[in-house]
């Protein structure tokens, strides 16, 4: 927003993956008079400008109004992907603390939310071309995350309407990452466990290519810089897709590794995924794969035109930069992404 000099800005969820890189540029950027960043642990790490609040979404006890009164936006990125045994726990903090943050910033008479929402919102969608943010966005019912992206995307729909009064963005980001994410995803996805300098190419002879998988990505930093232009612009509003070029399959991540892609059955992979899942070796659900393989590509040129944004990162580079922070133990002061080296 233009008037945005001296202006305010609350950050939920501001220790994670987003929320750190979010924060971090938004206390870098003059026209931002201070930031306050609501997690449920307040960090050691204490960047300029910026104050810390304790805040746990899943508890109804919260006064969320109270943390929001005098804030020029609100930028929403607070998410729990685990634990995917237990959807009704996902559900409490994720659905209904979302809600819970649509209601506080009405109350506070906040004049703009931005939303995190996520290219796993989309219904199934084309592998062969790019979609925009038009395609229907009722996300994979069996995935709890996507049924929950998809859940808050109506929400919003009824809140823009009620309160016309507030400007309301959606970015609708690839799957995001970078080298400081590298030991909070890898605990996410692959568990505790699993040993981060497995990813050296010279131990990856082949890679599975696997019908359907071919996705997007993009640095966490790049994103970040769309939501600070999105709170920054005065005519931002609805949602905007975020990714980089090219998309990701398993010949672009072959010739990347040195390795060479082989092909494997969908039902097969799909199979282990599901048994190490149900015995608990694995937290990634094989629901959650189930909806990767119908995610669509998407087409940024919204973003583009009118927020101004482009990626300074290919995707082949954020993987890059993603699998050194796996081998090195990336992380970062913050208790979600404390860097943990595994083997």
């Amino acid at each position: 927003m233009s008037s945005s000099a001296g202006s305010r800005v609350v950050v939920t969820g501001a220790t994670g993956n987003v929320g750190t890189s979010v924060v971090r540029l938004l206390s870098e950027d003059p026209e931002v008079k201070s930031v306050r960043g609501l997690a449920r642990r307040t960090p050691a790490w204490s960047p300029p400008k910026t104050e810390w609040s304790a805040v746990d979404l899943g508890s109804d006890q919260e006064n969320l109004a109270e943390r929001f009164e005098g804030a020029d936006a609100v930028i929403h990125l607070a998410w729990a992907f685990q634990p995917t045994h237990d959807p009704a726990r996902t559900w409490r903090t994720n659905v209904l603390g979302g809600i819970r943050v649509f209601e506080a910033v009405a109350a506070a008479r906040v004049p703009v939310l931005v939303h995190a929402s996520s290219v796993g919102a989309y219904s199934p969608g084309p592998k062969d071309h790019a979609v925009d943010e038009s395609w229907p966005t009722h996300g994979w019912p069996d995935a709890a995350y996507c049924r929950e992206k998809a859940y808050l995307e109506r929400t919003l729909d009824v809140f823009e309407r009620d309160h016309p009064e507030v400007r309301v963005v959606r970015m609708r980001p690839a799957f995001l990452f970078k080298w400081q994410s590298a030991s909070e995803q890898r605990r996410i996805f692959g568990g505790r466990f699993l040993p981060g300098p497995l990813a050296r190419p010279e131990l990856l002879p082949f890679l599975p290519d696997i019908p359907g998988l071919r996705v997007q990505a993009l640095h966490t930093d790049d994103a970040a810089e769309a939501y600070r232009l999105a709170v920054r612009s005065d005519n931002a509003r609805g949602a905007f897709n975020l990714a980089a070029d090219p998309p990701l399959d398993a010949a672009v991540l072959a010739e990347l590794l040195g390795s060479r892609p082989v092909r494997l059955p969908r039902t097969a992979v799909r199979s282990a995924i599901a048994a190490a899942w149900g015995l608990h070796l694995l937290p990634a659900s094989p629901h959650l794969f189930d909806a990767v393989l119908r995610l669509p590509l998407m087409d940024c040129a919204r973003a583009h035109t009118e927020l101004g944004w482009r990626p300074r990162r290919t995707a082949t580079e954020v993987i890059q930069e993603f699998l050194e922070g796996l081998r090195q133990g990336g992380g970062m002061e913050t208790e979600p992404m404390r860097g943990r080296k595994v083997g």
